[in-house]
């Protein structure tokens, strides 16, 4: 799970270094706030969900993680069709990697919910 907190630390950062280097202006400020707060919510929760107390608090906290990694993925995608993205491989690899982070969470859900 190590590997996986780290991810979602790069996850989160790789995102603020995306958006630091797009123009901002008041018509996408609040979809860089939006992504901003989603991708750093990611790591956050999945944190929170190493330490939970019980099992049912893990679930809970690897839903949120897999909410927020969707969100973060609408906003990835809404910035990619209404910026001037001077580098798109860089927002299509975080697209692609939020996809991953989706499907890592999803199957971690499955998982323990078959455990039960």
């Amino acid at each position: 799970m190590i590997d996986l907190k780290d991810r979602t630390f790069n996850y989160a950062v790789n995102i603020r270094k995306l958006v630091k280097s797009l123009n901002q202006n008041r018509l996408n400020h609040d979809d860089f706030v939006q992504l901003i707060r989603s991708s750093g919510s990611v790591g956050a929760n999945f944190i929170e969900a190493i330490e939970s107390l019980s099992k049912k608090d893990f679930i809970y906290r690897i839903r949120i993680c897999l909410k927020e990694a969707k969100e973060s993925r609408y906003w990835l995608k809404v910035i990619e069709n209404t910026n001037m993205i001077s580098s798109p491989d860089e927002i299509s690899a975080l697209i692609q990697e939020s996809k991953e982070l989706i499907r890592i969470f999803s199957s971690i859900i499955q998982k323990n919910l078959k455990k039960q």
